[in-house]
Parts: structure tokens; C-alpha cells; sequence
């Protein structure tokens, strides 16, 4: 189906930022905070990972990829002495409903256009598989809120988890580790800057150096850290690999829903982008 082939090599424009967005958000470290947990990476880690229960660092690196695992070791399992996964996933809630209630507006939140959204991507995400997807699977064994705003929140998010497990089979199947796949990324200009990557994600700059030198030596990044001709093959590989896994919920949706789920969440995740979800200096120009 041509849309659902289209819809998935835009999701990161269109749809992801309504999910992203609450990463960045200040209400998100709050509430997690204010459920116990302490403020900085750990309320990330714990706020994506509590949906599939207390589970050791080792499963948190392994399904967020392409974290440094030393970082993570230092946060999770301490999180849940700290919260409960249950008590993290509220606070979760609470944290996106306060964040896009500051970002939209409650006439936004409150309008037939969200509700309408919410509705279709709830829809498509019927069209969504567990089958080898750990992450998408903890999430969705949540109950569905009742708000249609956080309805719309909690389906982007389902349709995100999906997409992004089965990102990571196609990054292992093409041979990439978590820091060669981060490296690689960054080198495409359509994600992470450099250096917010290796800070956000905790790896040092030996590190970082390691992994680029092996990128070279296989002849996937040229002297300056760019793409070669084969390193850009590969990524391209990677995105059509994580696009043909991705299309089962448009599939389902179908091409006039799936395209007026597009026309609705463009200007909703617009909006959220000129309020200032995103800080400066982070992503590349060209995401």
C-alpha cells in the first residue's frame, strides 16, 4: 500500500514529536520526581522502561540499544527501589497530560480534531505486533486512558515502541551494534548532533573515537566522519528494512484514514515544535 509506505518514512516528522516531545518536557522530571525517583537520566530510563516491570539494566540497555549500559547500570535496577512500575507509569501519564496541556492548549486538547486523532490512531494501532517486539509488547499491556489527548499520546507511542523494536531487528540483521548504529545515524544528518548524542546517550569520547575508527575501517564513514557511498547504502538498507516492518498498522488503518491521520497530527506536532518542545542545539537541522 503506497501510504502506509509513505506514512512510515515520515513518522519521525509527523507523529514521533507529539511522543518525543514529553522526554524534554520539565513536567516529566517533576512528576517522576515527585513519584520518588531521582531527577536526571533515571526518570528516563524508568519512565520508558516501567511498562514491562522491574526489569534489570541489562534489558533496559539491550531494548533502548543504543545507550551506554554503564549508564544505564547506574539508575536502573536503584529506580525500583525507589517507584513502582505502576506508580512510574501514572506519574508518566500525569507528566504528558500537564506537558501538552502547556505545549497545545486545552482548546486544542479539547477539540474535535484530537479527538478525531485519537480515534484513528488508536484504530491503527490494532494493526500492531508483539511477536519479537519487547518493548511495544510492555506498553501495550497498559489499560488506555480516557482522555482523547492522552489517548492520541498512548497510541503514538504504541506505533513508536512498534516501529522502533523493529528498527533495532533491522540494525542487528544488518550488523550494527547500539554506538556503531549511533555514530552511523548522527553521520546522516537526520538526528542527534554529535555531541548531544555521545552526552545524551553517555558514551565518552574514546568511546565515540572507537566505534568511528571500526566504521571506517569497514569503509562506512569517510576521514571526516561522513557517510561514504556504502555507509549511506547501509543506512538506507536499515530505514527500508524498519519502514517494511513498520507498515502493518497503516495497513490496517487504511490510505484515506492513514492520510487524514497525517493531515491531523502535522499541525498539532507544529505547534508543539514553535512552543519550544525541543531545546536547542540537539537535533540536526535536517530531522
Amino acid at each position: 500500500m503506497g501510504e502506509a509506505s509513505r506514512v512510515t518514512g515520515r513518522f519521525r516528522g509527523t507523529f514521533d514529536v507529539l511522543h518525543s516531545l514529553t522526554y524534554f518536557a520539565p513536567e516529566t522530571e517533576a512528576a517522576l520526581t515527585d513519584a520518588g525517583l531521582r531527577p536526571g537520566r533515571m526518570t528516563y530510563f524508568a519512565g520508558r522502561a516501567a511498562p514491562m516491570g522491574a526489569v534489570s539494566p541489562q534489558v533496559v540497555a539491550a531494548t533502548f540499544y543504543n545507550f551506554n549500559p554503564e549508564l544505564v547500570a547506574r539508575h536502573i535496577p536503584r529506580a525500583w527501589t525507589l517507584a513502582s512500575p505502576d506508580r512510574i507509569i501514572e506519574a508518566r501519564f500525569e507528566a504528558v497530560d500537564a506537558a501538552l496541556t502547556r505545549l497545545l492548549g486545552k482548546d486544542v486538547l479539547d477539540s474535535e480534531e484530537v479527538a478525531e486523532a485519537a480515534e484513528l490512531a488508536r484504530e491503527a494501532t490494532a494493526g500492531c505486533q508483539a511477536d519479537g517486539r519487547p518493548l511495544y509488547a510492555g506498553h501495550a499491556d497498559l489499560d488506555w486512558p480516557s482522555e482523547p489527548h492522552l489517548v492520541l499520546w498512548h497510541a503514538i507511542t504504541l506505533l513508536r515502541e512498534h516501529r522502533g523494536d523493529g528498527h533495532i531487528a533491522a540494525l542487528v540483521l544488518h550488523g550494527l551494534d547500539g554506538l556503531s548504529a549511533l555514530v552511523s545515524h548522527t553521520a546522516t544528518g537526520k538526528g542527534f548532533l554529535a555531541e548531544a548524542a555521545k552526552s545524551s546517550r553517555g558514551w565518552s569520547d574514546e568511546q565515540w573515537n572507537a566505534a568511528a575508527d571500526a566504521l571506517r575501517e569497514k569503509g562506512l564513514l569517510d576521514a571526516d566522519g561522513g557517510l561514504t557511498e556504502a555507509g549511506n547504502d547501509l543506512r538506507e538498507q536499515i530505514e527500508a528494512a524498519t519502514n517494511a516492518a513498520s507498515t502493518g498498522p497503516w495497513e490496517r488503518l487504511g490510505e484515506e484514514k492513514t492520510k487524514r491521520l497525517h493531515e491531523l497530527c502535522g499541525p498539532l506536532s507544529r505547534r508543539a515544535v514553535e512552543a519550544g518542545a525541543f531545546p536547542a542545539n540537539v537535533f540536526s537541522t535536517r530531522r
